[in-house]
Parts: structure tokens; C-alpha cells; sequence
């Protein structure tokens, strides 16, 4: 008996870490050493699976470990966020995914992460390709919905201190990272979530960031169903003390951690 593709979106957190991820090297501090898995996390990124389609929202530094580590074997397209490094590093290794699947990749971001990434993997893009550089099919997007392979995406246009940032809601998911700011409009975009996952890179205030308790509050506003705090430091403290501390619907995502929506 065949199973048909599943039209609830299948959600995995593959990296729940800031930048620099955690443990950071050479800290001791209690969460590094820390023997809860759930208190080790990569570089931020997340995957979307709905009728059997497979999206990934960036890909950082640890992008080939998180593929190899949930076994993924299929790969749709991935979607840009921004620019900085630890969303963007792993785009050399969708190169296994063109050789496999025999398939050019599509990738989806703003017309200025699209440029920096160009800048950053000149080798993809010279008119004299090198043989082993991945195949990309590039699709700038804006501020308006868009679709990929007939599931619609619905930008979220967050500021992460003075750059512009896209979170993304898919049907009653919404993803927003790196934000330290959202407009009105753009919350009413999120508001009827039934699960939000939002940035929270450490207790006390930053400048380019949601601390822990911002990231409470804006959530108590949206009242979704379930959130999950992510992009995650050392400094929010251990994961199974941190978790106590928050309202019953909030909770600290983890690597690996998997829903439904």
C-alpha cells in the first residue's frame, strides 16, 4: 500500500545556536560542559517537509552535519533569511544533493542576499564554472507571497538592529530569526500562528537581538497555540532550567526537536 505525502507540515529544527554555536570553544561555563543534548546546538536552521517536499531555511557552517545527522535525502529548495555567514556558509555542500538527484538546486532570498552570496561563492557563478560547484537556480523574492512547487510562503520583513531580516510563515507556522525588531504590519502577518518560532540569543538586552524576556512578550501578544525560542547562546542557561522558568506555551527548541502543524 502506497502512503500518500502528508499535507501537515513536518517542522525539524536542525541547528538552534547563535553564530558561534554551543558549546563555544574553549568555555567551561556550565551549559558548555553541560552532558543534556539538548544544551548542544549548531547554527541555526530549520526544515520544512509537506507533501513530499523538502525545504530547508538556511544553511550555515554546519549544514553537511545536520543533513547527515537526520539522514535527509531529498532536498526542494532553500530559503535565505539574510546574508550573514552563519546562515549561509553550507550552500558549497547542496552540491551532493545536484549529484544524487540529479537536479539543479533552487534557492530563494531578497535581491541583496542573493548578491552577497554571489560574492561570497564566486565560483558557483563565473562563466567558467568549475566542474564540482553546486547548480543553483536563483529566485529573488521581495515582500509579496510567493510559492514553491504549489506551497505558499508569506514573507515577514523583520529588522535585526539596521538589516533587514525575512522570516516566513507557512500556513500556521511562522519562522523569525535574528529579529530585534517587528512593525505592527508585520505582526498582524504572524498573528493566527498556531505555532511561532522566534529568536531569543540571551537574557539581558542586545542590539541586534530579542533577549529571552522580549521574545516572552511579543509571544503573550501573538497567543499562538505552541512557540519555540531559538538562535540560542550560552548565556539563555541550561536548557531544563530555562524551560521551568517560561510560560506553559513557550518552550526552548532543541537540535533535532520534531512537530507537526
Amino acid at each position: 500500500m502506497t502512503t500518500k505525502p502528508s499535507d501537515r507540515l513536518k517542522v525539524t529544527f536542525l541547528g538552534t545556536g547563535t553564530s558561534i554555536g554551543v558549546p563555544v570553544i574553549t568555555c567551561d561555563c556550565p551549559v558548555c560542559i553541560s552532558a543534556d543534548q539538548r544544551d548542544k546546538r549548531m547554527r541555526t536552521s530549520i526544515m520544512l517537509e509537506i507533501k513530499g517536499l523538502t525545504f530547508v531555511i538556511d544553511c550555515g557552517p554546519d549544514f553537511r552535519h545536520q543533513m547527515l545527522r537526520k539522514n535527509v535525502m531529498n532536498l526542494d529548495a532553500v530559503i535565505f533569511t539574510h546574508e550573514h555567514r552563519d546562515h549561509i556558509a553550507g550552500l558549497d555542500d547542496v552540491r551532493a544533493f545536484n549529484y544524487v538527484l540529479n537536479k539543479k538546486i533552487d534557492i530563494y532570498g531578497t535581491p541583496r542576499v542573493m548578491e552577497a552570496i554571489r560574492i561570497e561563492f564566486p565560483y558557483i557563478f563565473s562563466e567558467s564554472r568549475y566542474f564540482g560547484a553546486p547548480q543553483l537556480t536563483i529566485h529573488p523574492i521581495d515582500d509579496q507571497p510567493f510559492t514553491i512547487m504549489g506551497i505558499e510562503f508569506i514573507p515577514i520583513q523583520v529588522m535585526h538592529e539596521k538589516l533587514p531580516v525575512t522570516g516566513f510563515r507557512v500556513g500556521d507556522f511562522t519562522y523569525i530569526t535574528d529579529a530585534s525588531y517587528i512593525s505592527g504590519p508585520e505582526l498582524m502577518k504572524i498573528k493566527g500562528s498556531r505555532v511561532i518560532v522566534l529568536n531569543a540569543l540571551r537574557n539581558s538586552k542586545h542590539v541586534s537581538h530579542f533577549s529571552v524576556g522580549e521574545a516572552v512578550e511579543i509571544l503573550k501578544e501573538l497567543q499562538p497555540e505552541k512557540a519555540f525560542l531559538t538562535h540560542l547562546s550560552h548565556f539563555v542557561g541550561l536548557h531544563e532550567e530555562v524551560n521551568k522558568k517560561l510560560p506553559d506555551f513557550i518552550q526552548l527548541a532543541w537540535d533535532g526537536l520534531e512537530l507537526e502543524v
